[in-house]
């Protein structure tokens, strides 16, 4: 028990900490909404790693993936000039990629840590081959695209510079709330769980295992695309390693999420907080002009923690 509330008082400490050092620019509602645009990529990814993880798997290519979306949808619209081309390959990527995925570690039985990481490889070299190892921008992204990241709800329309939601901040939560249900309220979901709880009874139970573990890895494939698109649409260009960083990241959410539950297990909604967790630290190191390095070193640390935690209590049981 002390575990669980200890990760959620170590999230308030870190806001709280950030507050103090940063007194006129960090607990700000635009600051607040910065946050939650920032990380609105990595919540689409987490939410697609905890399908994977929820069931016992990984999947390490979703950052190649989404970056390899995000230069095929350059890529085609410098093309063809059509924007619905684009986005039906981006999600076509998620989808095989994803499918690819399932088949190597359903059907195949290669361990999801070799299969993803092999596939890790082909994607990133795709993404390099097509893009000629260059960032495509300009021209080559839809304006559809550049403008989703550029809006938002208002919050306060009488201010000169407005406070909003986000429209990335908006597709993430719906998002979220997709993914709830389906872990939540689905019968895939349960089996999901009981895939991650023991395969073997899961399958004399009826479950099937193949079919289920296939989907899962093609939703997570599709969340990578999706959060590929975001991050495009956010900078306005696609680079062949734009998604590098996401999947370390992705990981480290939802392992800091699993130490919030008693049964160590990935839930969505503990997610988030992980996923903000990540959010407030990058935001507060980067306002005080910390070098990014850093930032990697805690995240790592954060990894193990967490996995040390849930390992220890298991042990204790």
């Amino acid at each position: 028990m002390f575990k669980h509330h200890a990760t959620l008082a170590a999230f308030v400490f870190l806001i709280l900490l950030f507050s103090i050092l940063l007194p006129d620019t960090f607990l700000t509602g635009r600051n607040l909404f910065n946050i939650t645009q920032q990380v609105s990529m990595l919540a689409v990814t987490a939410f697609a790693m905890t399908i994977v993880m929820a069931m016992g798997d990984y999947d390490l290519s979703v950052g190649s993936m989404a970056s390899l979306a995000g230069i095929g949808v350059a890529i085609i619209f410098k093309l063809t000039g059509s924007e619905s081309l684009s986005l039906l390959f981006a999600l076509s990527v998620g989808v095989l990629g994803g499918l690819f995925n399932g088949f190597l570690v359903s059907y195949l039985n290669i361990l999801p840590f070799v299969a993803t990481l092999g596939s890790l490889t082909i994607f990133s070299g795709l993404a390099f081959l097509m893009s000629g190892g260059k960032t495509l921008f300009g021209g080559a992204i839809p304006a559809s695209f550049s403008n989703l990241a550029r809006g938002g709800l208002p919050l306060d329309a009488s201010d000169h510079l407005p406070i909003v939601i986000p429209n990335l901040t908006i597709l993430s939560v719906i998002l979220l709330i997709i993914t709830w249900f389906i872990l939540q309220k689905m019968v895939f979901g349960r089996h999901l769980y009981a895939i991650g709880g023991n395969q073997e009874a899961a399958r004399l139970a009826g479950v099937d295992v193949k079919k289920v573990r296939l989907i899962a890895f093609m939703l997570s494939g599709l969340g990578a695309t999706l959060a590929g698109l975001m991050y495009m649409s956010r900078v306005s260009s696609a680079n062949p390693t734009q998604g590098a960083g996401l999947m370390l990241d992705a990981i480290a959410a939802v392992f800091i999420g699993m130490t919030m539950n008693e049964q160590n297990e990935p839930r969505v909604l503990n997610t988030v907080l992980g996923v903000l967790f990540l959010g407030v630290l990058s935001n507060g190191l980067t306002q005080l002009s910390v070098d990014s390095y850093v930032r990697d070193i805690l995240v790592g640390a954060l990894i193990i923690v967490s996995v040390a935690a849930s390992r220890l209590e298991t042990r204790v049981r």
